[in-house]
């Protein structure tokens, strides 16, 4: 199941960036983050929480939120483009939020079963998929509150991408690079529940402030600004050599991290400068390099579960090459887009395609290598 969805992700983004010069803004929006990213968010929740809570792996009735995820985007996206379908925008607000609460309430039955505390990670993906919950709960007021359709449209969008993909990304990240680094931070889970309060904080002051009072939306700029701006300033401190390499996951998960700090700022901005494209940063300079570093990492993992091998170890290496080339890229990329310059979709476009290929390659080309333990 994960490998299926991290390949639809990459499909979803790389259709929704080369399709953004015709296609709406709104159906680029939802192919990205509906259909690509919230389907591969559930799935990687599923496979995080039992470590995070040090439980057994979840029952196969799990596997079915991802399906369930998808087919509330799929509606939605259908209501977009079928002009009799307006109930599909409701209909798949209401399975989303079903899979979401589901997920939710899974989450915190492991919490109350295991043993011990939790990983301070495991609040992060709690609050994300609260977050995913209310951005739902919003389409579903704005039937009954149509004069108030615009400001819950962007409540919705903002609880989305800062709330539900940025808390879960950010909570990854402060785990996952020091992972591919292979030098672990002792001192990551304090971080995050340290900073959990500003994130969140910072995710509902700028969804309340862009709906419907702005000032309120720079406060939670610099809210959210804090944690991101420390947890980079930790890595360029610990980690400086493995997010300069040439090749590699840690320059690509520290690009994405860069691109989801510029796509705040850039929305702040946008308030003085309306041609600024905030969302084209999030959605050209951040998950790309979030999902590629992400899946060069643990794709390997999920593609052959168990003991980590030579064939784990290659493939890796073979998903990383030049990853530190194409962070560059999708930076510059990401930039570009939040100038309303349309190139830059399309090199992050053509750069996650880059990847594509490569993946493909890489995944054909490692076929015949044994699995055999690495000493």
């Amino acid at each position: 199941m994960l490998p299926a969805l991290v390949y639809l992700a990459l499909a979803a983004f790389a259709a929704a960036l080369l399709g953004s010069l015709h296609a709406g803004r709104v159906v680029v929006l939802h192919l990205v983050l509906a259909v690509g990213a919230m389907p591969l968010i559930f799935g990687a929740m599923s496979h995080f929480i039992p470590v995070l809570t040090r439980t057994r792996a979840p029952g196969a009735w799990l596997g079915s939120l991802p399906i369930l995820a998808l087919a509330g985007a799929l509606l939605a996206m259908a209501a977009f483009s079928l002009p009799d379908m307006l109930w599909g925008r409701y209909a798949g607000a209401c399975v989303a939020a079903s899979a979401a609460i589901a997920m939710l309430i899974w989450s915190r039955g492991r919490r109350k079963t295991m043993l011990g505390r939790p990983h301070p990670g495991l609040a992060w993906y709690e609050a994300a998929l609260a977050c995913l919950v209310l951005a739902l709960l919003a389409i579903l007021a704005s039937a009954f509150w149509p004069q108030q359709w615009a400001g819950l449209r962007r409540l919705h969008l903002h609880l989305n991408t800062l709330g539900f993909i940025g808390l879960t990304a950010v909570g990854t990240l402060a785990v996952l690079l020091p992972t591919v680094a292979g030098r672990p931070d002792p001192e990551v889970g304090p971080w995050l529940r340290r900073h959990l309060p500003w994130a969140v904080a910072g995710t509902l002051l700028v969804a309340v402030g862009a709906a419907w009072f702005g000032p309120l939306a720079w406060v939670g700029a610099v809210a959210w600004a804090i944690p991101s701006g420390r947890l980079g300033v930790r890595w360029l401190r610990r980690y400086r050599a493995e997010i300069l390499a040439w090749h590699g996951a840690a320059p690509l998960l520290a690009a994405a991290l860069a691109g989801f700090g510029l796509s705040i700022l850039f929305g702040a901005a946008a308030t003085f400068m309306p041609a600024l494209a905030p969302t084209s940063v999030f959605v050209a300079g951040f998950l790309p390099p979030l999902v590629s570093g992400a899946a060069t990492q643990l794709l390997p993992g999920w593609r052959r579960p168990g003991a980590q091998g030579a064939w784990h170890t290659e493939l890796r290496r073979r998903l990383g090459r030049f990853g530190g080339v194409r962070a560059v890229l999708f930076c510059v990329g990401g930039i570009a887009g939040g100038m309303a310059r349309e190139g830059g979709l399309l090199l992050s476009a053509a750069t996650l395609l880059w990847f594509i290929l490569q993946a493909v390659a890489a995944m054909m080309n490692t076929r015949t290598i044994p699995q055999e333990k690495v000493r």
